[in-house]
């Protein structure tokens, strides 16, 4: 049930399944693990001491077969805590190498659900002003109905507002997902709908390609233009579409 997000925590496959399965069975050995979670016993051991070092399992030793326990779960936010001062350690370092290379222009894509979160994550990392032209609701597929909270709560936290000109089309549908929006609500003319829409925030323009009313593709594309100049322009033309559509 949870071998997807503690994968995500850095476990291996096999790690996650195990550990889990101890949650259920409190203190069990080798061969009773292996047909709890299918893993063969060879592979058992291996997970076994990989836990052990990472704190997450203790043995208990005896004259037979050794039995195993997890520690308490608070434990992996511990984990997550470590490695974050750990890269806190380095971050400097490995900015200044980055903006060595990449300066104060850059174009790159994102592809796909994950590439979706990691370019709302430069949203949260900016900390500015959001400006959408052609907006569709791609944010509220359920795909990614749990991110997206998250998200606007701490998008709210850093107080980001959100400017908008939507497709006509969520005028009609958009109902309570609006409410994420700051007013007002601006909506371009039927006519001039399509299957892109373009967001502006710090020193991004960002198109998405291939976007439908609240449907967020397995395979969706970003463009992500980064000059401060450009962003400052488009927001200057996103005020003139604004002006000129209805709320």
């Amino acid at each position: 049930m949870f071998q997807e997000t503690l994968q995500q925590l850095g476990l291996s496959l096999n790690e996650a399944k195990i550990y889990e399965a101890l949650l259920d069975l409190n203190e069990a050995g080798v061969g009773q693990i292996s047909s709890a979670t299918k893993v063969h016993r060879r592979n058992v051991y291996d997970a076994i001491k990989r836990l052990v070092d990472k704190g997450l399992v203790f043995p208990i030793l005896s004259h037979g077969e050794n039995t195993y326990c997890p520690v308490d779960p608070e434990k992996l936010l511990e984990l997550v805590k470590e490695k974050e001062e750990q890269l806190t350690k380095i971050l400097p370092e490995l900015q200044s190498k980055y903006q060595a290379r990449h300066g104060d222009q850059e174009a790159y894509i994102y592809r796909g659900i994950e590439g979706f979160k990691n370019h709302l994550r430069d949203i949260l990392r900016a900390g500015s002003d959001v400006y959408f032209v052609g907006g569709k609701l791609i944010w509220f597929d359920p795909k990614i109905k749990g991110f997206i909270s998250q998200f606007f709560k701490e998008a709210k936290r850093k107080k980001i507002k959100f400017h908008s000109v939507f497709d006509a089309e969520v005028k009609a549908r958009g109902g309570e997902d609006l409410k994420n929006y700051d007013p007002p609500h601006r909506f371009l003319p039927k006519e001039f709908a399509t299957e892109s829409a373009l967001i502006i925030f710090g020193d991004c323009v960002v198109t998405y390609a291939d976007v439908k009313f609240k449907q967020l593709a397995e395979n969706i594309t970003m463009f992500v233009l980064r000059d401060a100049h450009l962003a400052e322009s488009y927001r200057t033309w996103f005020k003139f579409i604004a002006a000129h559509c209805t709320s």
